[in-house]
């Protein structure tokens, strides 16, 4: 019986467990671009809509802290269920991969705990460089763009935004902006922004900003502030959200999510 009773259960695990086929999962490409502004090599991981073609153009989203370890995963999941159940249309999802993101997204900076604590920063002005002159024109040559810019970034990328925003606003058309380190360099990016924010013309940019309540204290009032400075400028439209239980560890998924929700609302007929 128990001779039986084994071969039955061999029977049925070499009957129904049998691997048919195996095969690599795979959502976009690895490309390596050779970068002759930060004079390194820079991974960027890029998805393509499924139904990418050479009939339509597409809007692309540039991810900061783009790796596959960082978020490009959860944040091309969310791309993909705006463009399911919402009006978001099909987008180039661009991930910049990392070296060293405390280089790469801050300026400067004269404070000394600061230059101590942060010893490689300050190579945002090389890194903007970078994406205007390198980034975008490679993805503009290799791939079917439609002109329209989104640029995603959090924390010490919020910063970069940020600084982007204000120096160079024409790179972009869509500015998402989450919980932003705008305490960089006892917030001199804030002062920048009150001289020449009102002098940039933000007429056709989308703006979105958000914070945690629950995040440092200084962060929440210093996006508060930038928020304030946002709302003195014609803009096509300035988003400024405050999740009261998200922290800076918590609010990004949420944020972006909320971002889509605003520029893609839902409809019963999409």
């Amino acid at each position: 019986m128990k001779n039986f009773l084994l071969g039955v259960l061999l029977f049925s695990v070499f009957s129904f467990g049998q691997v048919d086929q195996k095969k690599a999962l795979n959502i976009g490409d690895i490309i390596t671009l050779k970068s002759i502004i930060l004079v390194e090599h820079r991974n960027l991981n890029i998805v393509l809509p499924d139904d990418y073609n050479d009939e339509e153009k597409y809007p692309v989203i540039y991810l900061l802290d783009g790796s596959i370890n960082e978020d490009l995963i959860h944040v091309t999941g969310l791309v993909q269920f705006f463009n399911l159940q919402f009006k978001m249309p099909k987008c180039i999802i661009v991930g910049i991969s990392n070296l060293d993101r405390k280089h790469d997204f801050t300026f400067p900076t004269t404070d000394k705990d600061l230059k101590k604590d942060y010893p490689t920063t300050g190579g945002s002005e090389n890194f903007i460089e970078f994406i205007e002159k390198e980034l975008q024109p490679y993805i503009n040559s290799n791939y079917r763009t439609n002109g329209k810019n989104y640029l995603i970034g959090q924390s010490l990328g919020g910063l970069l935004a940020t600084e982007i925003l204000i120096k160079k606003p024409n790179l972009f058309s869509h500015y998402l902006i989450t919980s932003p380190s705008l305490w960089w360099d006892n917030q001199s990016l804030l002062e920048l922004g009150k001289q020449v924010l009102p002098k940039n013309n933000y007429s056709e940019k989308y703006i979105y900003l958000a914070v945690g309540q629950q995040e440092h204290k200084i962060m929440v009032k210093d996006a508060k502030s930038l928020a304030l400075l946002l709302s003195k400028i014609e803009t096509k439209k300035t988003d400024f959200v405050i999740f009261p239980e998200e922290n800076h560890a918590t609010i990004l998924h949420n944020s972006l999510y909320k971002a889509f929700s605003l520029l893609f609302p839902f409809t019963e007929n999409k």
